[in-house]
């Protein structure tokens, strides 16, 4: 069984190779609370753009390890049985695979993701 959240997650790749890709300008347009864009693929991996307010859910991704990198805003990243990290723009932190975790944003944020092609962007279900 599938769950819902109310996210708006894009996995289609928006640029192919040899494109220009204006993350700022694409941060400009977004007008949800939460949404992730799938900007372009790097080998085995994808760069997502999240423009995000708010919290995630808790979740954790099986086989894939995540890499966040604000680039405007603050993001915490909450471990479980761990530390929470705060992130500024500029800052980068990696999730390692099968650590359930979940980002949080109390105001308005952007980061790239890079993560596997194969990763289901709201996290494996147990």
């Amino acid at each position: 069984m599938s769950r819902q959240y109310h996210y708006r997650i894009d996995t289609e790749v928006k640029f192919g190779f040899l494109k220009l890709i204006d993350v700022n300008l694409i941060r400009e347009q977004v007008t949800d609370d939460w949404a992730n864009q799938t900007l372009c693929r790097v080998n085995d991996c994808v760069v997502r753009l999240g423009v995000v307010q708010g919290e995630f859910h808790w979740h954790k991704h099986d086989n894939e390890d995540e890499f966040f990198y604000v680039v405007d805003g603050r993001l915490f990243i909450d471990v479980e049985n761990g530390p929470t990290v705060e992130l500024l723009p500029n800052q980068g932190f990696t999730v390692p695979k099968g650590i359930v975790h979940r980002t949080r944003a109390p105001d308005r944020t952007a980061m790239l993701m890079i993560e596997g092609a194969t990763v289901t962007a709201t996290g494996d279900d147990d």
